[in-house]
């Protein structure tokens, strides 16, 4: 890597053709698009068009498949620059690293038959089935249990906190083949099915919307002899736990650079807004008590930025990077709401008025505290597994 790159890169500017071609797109999608849909809880689903037809979403296919196979790190200057444009990810960043599993572990019959079209837009692969009522993030003990039965598995069991259920054509499903107490490891018997959600639902899968304060599109869902074909197994059956692992880096990752995309929003607004605003025959930006909020909230930003390119040149490496993952997501998520923080501060009684659409974000960047992983529940993992600390119970 040259010297001028090195900079670009710390200063935020890598992949700045990407960057640049973000934002061009992301200008036809102002506030005003995104106020409204928040208002009727809608997706936005031309936004997610434009999205796919540029190639965004396929970042991460190989051209074979139809997408452009560039790096994790170019997936990252994407959703940095698509969060900080204005426009929220969360409706179709899944796609970047849900089939991740399909592309790692998948046969060769699957590949051919679902990443072209995933790259392509025909198909929408963004739910990710995880989560359940009494196992939340403890993924070991979900119950979900998928039964073999000839040719199909036989599923039953329920999710929670899916988002983008029904706005997805497929889904990539944690499920157990064999029960917990009679696997020698906790995390074995776990499978990984493909589900087709077009006709899974109404036919064993009933999805319940969650209303939510911020328009997620999150769903429960719930399986009552839910027949897939045994042929969507991806990998080994019973060998899922570890399939899932590295795109949930991938996941973390991905979510960070959000959070940096937020957090530079909040920074610019705020800069824009202390320079503009006059009070007593001054610019506000021009008292201290301005000034270092801001200026704190882009220190803080620029360090997780720099942790969050560490953790994706990793897992571009192939290196083992859960900790660096976890630890940019926790960085970042931090960074952002303190800079939203700030930002609603900055503002004063306009923060909390939609016209200037503070409030809409300062509520969607406060999700990554909590999700897809709580802060406390990362300080678990780096305790054990950096520290070596013991494990709690």
């Amino acid at each position: 890597m040259s010297q001028e790159n090195s900079v670009n890169d710390i200063e935020g500017e890598s992949f700045p053709e990407i960057r640049e071609a973000v934002r061009r797109l992301c200008a036809g999608f102002p506030g005003s698009y995104w106020q409204a849909l928040d208002r009727e809880r809608a997706y936005p689903t031309a936004f997610v068009q434009a999205l796919t037809e540029a190639g965004f979403l396929s970042v991460l296919i190989p051209e074979e498949y139809g997408g452009s196979g560039l790096g994790l790190r170019a997936a990252t200057a994407i959703l940095e620059e698509v969060h900080r444009s204005g426009c929220n990810g969360g409706a179709c960043h899944a796609q970047m690293y849900t089939m991740g599993t399909v592309l790692k572990h998948g046969s060769a019959a699957q590949k051919e038959k679902y990443l072209p079209q995933v790259a392509s837009g025909a198909l929408r692969l963004q739910a990710f089935g995880v989560t359940e009522p009494t196992s939340g993030t403890d993924t070991t003990r979900i119950r979900t249990f998928a039964r073999r039965d000839g040719d199909d598995y036989v599923i039953n069991g329920q999710k929670i906190w899916i988002s983008r259920a029904e706005h997805s054509d497929l889904m990539v499903l944690l499920v157990r083949t064999t029960a917990r107490e009679d696997c020698a490891k906790s995390s074995d018997g776990i499978s990984v099915l493909l589900v087709d959600m077009r006709a899974a639902a109404g036919n064993g899968l009933t999805i319940r919307p969650i209303r939510t304060m911020l328009n997620h599109a999150t769903t429960e869902l719930f399986f009552d002899d839910l027949r897939v074909p045994a042929e969507n197994l991806i990998g080994e059956e019973g060998k899922g736990f570890r399939y899932i692992l590295s795109g949930m880096n991938a996941e973390r990752i991905l979510i960070a650079s959000e959070c940096i995309g937020d957090g530079r929003f909040f920074i610019d607004r705020a800069s824009a807004y202390a320079k503009e605003r006059n009070v007593f025959g001054r610019a506000i930006g021009e008292n201290q008590g301005i000034q270092f909020p801001i200026a704190r909230a882009h220190v803080q930003l620029s360090a997780a930025a720099l942790m969050v390119d560490r953790a994706a040149a990793m897992y571009e490496a192939e290196q083992p990077c859960g900790t660096e993952a976890n630890m940019a997501k926790m960085l970042a998520s931090e960074a952002s709401w303190y800079a939203a923080d700030m930002c609603v501060q900055t503002h004063g009684g306009f923060g909390f008025a939609e016209e200037y659409d503070i409030e809409r974000k300062f509520r969607e960047t406060r999700l990554y505290q909590v999700a897809p992983i709580s802060t406390n529940l990362i300080l678990s993992h780096v305790a054990t597994h950096a520290l070596g600390l013991p494990k709690s119970f």
